[in-house]
This record gives structure tokens, sequence and C-alpha cells, in this order.
């Protein structure tokens, strides 16, 4: 059976989806040159406990499409609340001028990542991606992961949410 055609433009399906608060990550990996690349992305989501695996989805429109097509790993940085000034720096601009000033390290796997603390961090193996609509859906198998007790980053109703949370 086929779906019905939308009863809605994609503006109002956008702000419908706003309205689902998601955490905000930074993706990083290696280029086929070596170099790194990077982006914010807010469509971060657990598949499985075991194996455990990771998705996330990008634009078929974006400039960094090719290199996680390609790389063998990736690092999903979760930011923590204090992080937005690095959200919005990989949100916006080109690859190379992201990471100007940004410390790099490298995780166990070999992946590059940011050498800043997170909310948390997960090393993954470039699995499988699945073409979908607009996007391209990237599962990752977990090879590593750490967290530490810091509040996570939220995105929500088109901007990010700065409320501060409460302590225990």
């Amino acid at each position: 059976m086929r779906a019905s055609p939308p009863s809605f433009d994609s503006v109002h399906f956008r702000t419908a989806l706003g309205r689902f608060a998601t955490g905000v990550t930074i993706v990083t990996a290696e280029d086929a040159a070596g170099q790194p690349v990077g982006l914010t992305v807010s469509s971060f989501n657990s598949v499985s406990l075991d194996p455990p695996l990771v998705l996330w989805s990008l634009s078929r429109g974006s400039s960094s499409l090719a290199a996680f097509e390609q790389c063998e790993r990736y690092v999903i940085h979760v930011l923590s609340a204090s992080q937005l000034a690095l959200a919005s720096r990989f949100a916006r601009g080109i690859t190379p001028e992201r990471f100007r000033d940004v410390a790099l390290t490298r995780a166990p796997g070999g992946a590059p990542m940011l050498d800043a603390p997170c909310a948390a961090w997960f090393e993954c193996r470039n699995r499988s991606r699945y073409a979908e609509g607009d996007h391209i859906i990237l599962v990752g198998q977990v090879e590593h992961c750490a967290h530490t007790p810091a509040m996570p980053l939220v995105y929500h109703a088109g901007g990010f949410d700065l409320t501060p949370a409460p302590q225990p």
C-alpha cells in the first residue's frame, strides 16, 4: 500500500519535527586525502545494544558526504551544554575553517576526534549506509566510547535550549 501525499508543506513539517528536542553532536572523520572533516548533526540515535549500533543522517547535498561514505571510521561527539560555540562553528562555513585552532587527537581506533571534553563520544566503524529521501542514513558499529557527567547541549524548536538543567 502506498502512502498518501502529505497534507502539509515542508515548512509545516519542519516546525512539527522541531517540537522534538534532540541532542547536538559533531561528527568527525578523515577524507580520502587524510584531511579532517566534520559537521554538527542533531539526527543521532541508538539502534542496538548487541551489537552496539548508532545511526545519524546526512543530507545528500552535504559537501562532506563523499568523505563520510568512504571513511572507515568516524567519531560522534555528544556536545555538552557549554559547547554552543563549537556546535555553531561546525554548523556553518567550509570544513577547513571549522578546524582552524581546534585541537584534535585520535580515538583508539585511529579516527580524528575533538580534543575537548564532551558529554560523550563514540568511535564507530562505518558499517552501512541507506539512501532515504534527501538524506543518507549512516549506521555505525561502536568500537569505543566514553562519557562524562556533563549535561548535553539540546536543540529544540529551531534553536538551542540554554535553560539551565536542575542540578542533582
